[in-house]
Order: structure tokens, then C-alpha cells, then sequence
């Protein structure tokens, strides 16, 4: 028998005193005059407060880590597997969650890396130009017009992904490809003051479906439409000397460098000795003009050799005299859109339901489980009650007694 059992306990009695279970009172300890007087500094109750904050804060993180280990055990006993040999179905849906668990993370960093990257899609933008002349007339005394006039539209449809038909399900207005619209009429014609009609984007401007231009006049026009495409990140168009040493024309600025670290990584450019150094060649030299630089003048040296990219030009004569007084040309661009793939890829990421359902689900299987284990231990106790009702009953009544008198046992055997 434990010695433990039978050694004498004390307690604190009221006033101070200690007194064993044999009632011989201790003498009193009492309290010094300079601990009663004294009260604790600044630094003293901070720390004490930092201290507190901490073991909260470690409580709190064990508590929920607790949890998370008790919500993640879903794996049956044993024993109920000998019990139940059709729950090994179970165990093998639980392997191949794990496995589609890790399949799954391991696509979701793949999604993260993809959509920090601009996912495009290369596709052909019909644009229609069409004009056509219009003699005086007067539909009514508020609306007259005087003098004929001509009638200038520039629209576009985007094309499917076959370059075929126009794409009914992309809502993409035409505007919303260019970053200005230029349309330069014959300066003799119309002064320098009136030849210009110009249409710039801004953070405010609202994307239409074309543009319209109505000019008074009879005569045969010259005129130039130059369109900027709205590149999104944006894009430059490199010197002709570093377009021809790089092999790029136009392109993004994280294009550009990787050219250019490309080009020195291939011709052995950076200095053996000190690395944060380039030594140009005859042809580096040229374009930048320096014999040696660092890696960190790159881009301050590179702003000045980046240039806006050349606008589509397309020239358009206005002509009278052209079949039923009206003309229409059409052209083809290619535009680069974003990819609907990165916008599904976002709304995954975004979207919580799926979780939410996944979290809803593995709290009914684990409650179901502590079930089946609560289950498991009332029939292996009414199995032995069965088996030896004596001392179960004697298990029972200790039990009742424990509890009765709020005392703890450590129960052997």
C-alpha cells in the first residue's frame, strides 16, 4: 500500500495559524512591517502585467490547439475496427482525404504564384470605319441644318477566340482597348485649330462603343486615325540601338530587364571581383554611354531609352463620291484581354462556402466518432458486468463513494 496515503496533511486555519490533522497548532509566521508598507513600482506592475498577457495568451494558443487536435481526431479504435470490419471503408476514405488535403494546398500555392503574374489572352479586335455624307435638310423649325455635312464612326467588336464571329459573351466596350483615340482631318481644310479631334483616357472616363465625328462639308477628305492600345501592365517600346541588341521592340518592363540581364549573363558582363558591377561591352557602351556601371543604375539609365509604343495608324478618305454616298473598311487587331481563367482563380480563392461546408462536415464526423467510442465503453462495461456482476457492483459502490465525499483515489490493478 502507498505510504502516501497515511502521512499527515496540513492546512491553513483562520488567522493565519497552521494546524495538522492531529489538531497541534503550528506557531504563526507573521508578516514583516516593510512588506505591508512597500508597494510595487512602475516596472514592477508592468511587468507583472506582461507577464499575465503572456500566460493568457499561451493559455488561449494551448486551448485552441487543443481543439484543433480534438476536431482533427477522426480515426476509429481498434477495437472497433475488430468489432465493425466494414468500418475499414472508412479508414480508406480517410487516407484519400488526406491525400486529396495535400493535392489540394499544394494547388492552391500553384494559383497564388499564377495569379500574382498577368494572365493574357491573345485576341483579334474588328474595327469598322465607316462614313457618309448627308445633303441640308430641315426636319423641323427647332432642327435645321443649313449646309451639308459628313458623319465619321470608328467602332470595333471583339472577336471570338476562332477569330471568326463577334464574341457575344465578353462585355468588353470598344474604348476600353485604347489609351487615346486621335483622328487628324486635312489641316488646309479645317485650320490648325479644327483638324484635331482627340479623345484621352483617364481615371474618370467612361467606356463607350465608338466614337462619331460630324464635320460640315461636301468635298473629298484625307484623314488619319491613330489608335494607342491600353496596355495593362504597361508596356514601351525600346530604342532602336537596345531593340536591336536585346531582340525586343515592345514590351513590359520586367520583360525588358530580363532581356538585358539575359544579354550581360551570356556575354560575361558582371565583374568577376566586384559583382555589383557591369563591364560593358562596345555595344553597351553605345547605348548607354558609360564604360562600367552598377547593377542598381539599371533602371534610372533604362528610363530614358523606353519610349511610348507607336499608335496603329490607319488612313481613311472621306469620299463623296464612293457607291450610296457611304464606305465602310474594316480592320483587324490583335489585343491582348484578361484570361477568364484568372478571375475563376480569384473567386476560388476568395470564395469560403466550400470551407465553411468542409469544417461543418468534419464536426458531425467528429462528434459521430466520440459517439461511437461512448458506445464502445458502455458495452465493454456491461460485458464485464455480465461476465463478473461482484465486482463491478464493488467498482460501483467505491465509485459512489468517491463521490460523496469528494475524495480522490488512485485506483491500481
Amino acid at each position: 500500500m502507498d505510504s502516501r496515503r497515511h502521512m499527515p496533511y496540513q492546512r491553513m486555519m483562520p488567522g493565519g495559524s497552521m494546524q495538522s490533522v492531529t489538531g497541534k497548532a503550528l506557531s504563526r509566521v507573521p508578516y514583516s512591517t516593510a512588506y505591508q508598507q512597500r508597494r510595487p513600482t512602475p516596472q514592477e506592475v508592468s511587468s507583472m502585467a506582461q507577464k499575465k498577457a503572456a500566460a493568457e495568451a499561451a493559455a488561449a494558443k494551448a486551448k485552441n490547439k487543443m481543439k484543433r487536435s480534438s476536431l482533427g481526431e477522426k480515426i476509429l479504435s481498434q477495437r472497433v475496427r475488430d468489432m465493425v470490419p466494414e468500418s475499414q471503408a472508412y479508414m480508406d476514405l480517410l487516407l484519400f482525404e488526406k491525400q486529396l488535403d495535400t493535392t489540394i494546398a499544394r494547388k492552391k500555392l500553384e494559383i497564388q504564384e499564377a495569379v500574382k503574374r498577368p494572365l493574357k489572352q491573345r485576341r483579334k479586335l474588328r474595327i469598322f470605319i465607316s462614313h457618309q455624307f448627308h445633303d441640308a435638310y430641315s426636319e423641323s423649325e427647332e432642327t435645321t441644318r443649313l449646309v451639308p455635312h459628313w458623319e465619321l464612326r470608328v467602332e470595333g467588336r471583339l472577336l471570338n477566340e476562332t477569330g471568326e464571329k463577334p464574341d457575344m459573351k465578353t462585355k468588353l466596350k470598344f474604348s476600353s482597348f485604347f489609351k487615346s483615340v486621335i483622328i487628324e482631318l486635312d489641316k488646309e481644310m479645317y485650320g490648325p485649330d479644327n483638324h484635331l479631334i482627340e479623345w484621352q483616357r483617364t481615371r474618370s472616363t467612361a467606356d463607350n462603343d465608338g466614337f462619331q465625328v460630324i464635320r460640315p462639308g461636301e468635298d473629298t477628305v484625307k484623314s488619319t486615325i491613330l489608335l494607342s492600345l491600353f496596355y495593362q501592365p504597361s508596356q514601351y517600346k525600346l530604342s532602336s540601338r537596345l531593340a536591336r541588341l536585346l531582340g525586343v521592340h515592345t514590351a513590359t518592363r520586367p520583360i525588358i530587364l530580363q532581356a538585358m540581364w539575359q544579354y550581360i549573363k551570356i556575354h560575361q558582363l558582371q565583374d568577376p571581383n566586384e559583382r555589383e558591377y557591369i563591364n560593358c561591352d562596345k555595344y553597351f557602351e553605345q547605348v548607354f554611354e558609360v564604360p562600367r556601371m552598377k547593377f542598381t543604375e539599371i533602371p534610372r539609365r533604362l528610363q530614358s531609352l523606353l519610349l511610348p509604343p507607336d499608335p496603329i495608324a490607319i488612313h481613311h478618305i472621306i469620299n463623296k463620291d464612293a457607291p450610296d454616298r457611304s464606305r465602310t473598311a474594316c480592320y483587324d487587331v490583335e489585343v491582348d484581354i484578361n484570361d477568364p481563367v484568372k478571375s475563376q482563380m480569384l473567386s476560388f480563392m476568395v470564395s469560403s462556402s466550400s470551407q465553411q461546408d468542409i469544417a461543418t462536415l468534419d464536426t458531425k464526423i467528429h462528434e459521430t466518432v466520440e459517439q461511437i467510442n461512448s458506445i464502445r465503453i458502455q458495452r465493454e462495461f456491461f460485458l464485464g458486468f455480465s461476465e463478473d456482476p461482484q465486482v463491478r457492483l464493488y467498482w460501483i459502490q467505491l465509485l459512489y463513494g468517491c463521490v460523496l465525499t469528494g475524495k480522490d483515489y488512485w485506483f491500481m490493478g
